[in-house]
């Protein structure tokens, strides 16, 4: 188990999208602005849970601090994912990658 989130886990779980893929697509692209992280395959623009991680991810490629210095664990993301989702602050997209305890079948009911 890996204490941290790494370069290969999944951040957006609602279109499939790796820190990895973000954090490589903010430096190849030179984003001018937060919001424009959502064009690398739809990150954060399905149940809103992963949009304060790209924004973090992005202030970090801005200032030119390490994006790698995620405080959790990716069993832990995934679970405040849930937690998040269950509280009603959002709704997983439709082929997001289900919620920790349940099947596609289940998280698809979710909304």
């Amino acid at each position: 188990m890996s204490p941290t989130l790494e370069l290969d886990d999944t951040i957006c779980y609602c279109f499939h999208v790796s820190k990895r893929k973000i954090v490589n697509y903010i430096r190849i692209h030179k984003l001018r602005r937060p919001s424009q992280v959502s064009q690398c395959g739809g990150a954060g623009t399905g149940c809103g849970w992963c949009v304060s991680y790209l924004k973090r991810y992005f202030e970090a490629a801005a200032a030119t601090n390490d994006p790698d210095a995620d405080a959790m664990t990716p069993e832990e993301y995934a679970q405040q994912r849930a937690a998040y989702i269950a509280a009603g602050n959002g709704t997983p997209a439709t082929g997001a990658i289900p919620l920790p305890g349940t099947s596609t079948r289940d998280s698809d009911s979710i909304a």
